[in-house]
């Protein structure tokens, strides 16, 4: 049995180890994030939600997601 790679990323300013080769598409789906209300930041800089399945998680990446709050 293949033993998967874990890297370790911090996600809102907690650690969280999750498989190697994630992208994060696919890791905020697993979250059951609501992109259409949220913003992504990946080390200091917002993503275009079109670009999230290109990109891959690295080992020390830090996610920020920011939640949009109606109000007024």
């Amino acid at each position: 049995m293949k033993k998967i790679k874990k890297i370790k990323i911090k996600i809102n300013g907690k650690f969280s180890l999750i498989n190697h080769n994630l992208s994060l598409l696919i890791f905020l789906r697993k979250l059951k994030i609501p992109l259409k209300k949220v913003a992504i930041e990946l080390n200091q800089e917002i993503i275009d939600k079109n670009k999230l399945n290109k990109i891959k998680l690295k080992n020390n990446d830090k996610i920020e997601i920011v939640h949009f709050i109606g109000g007024g």
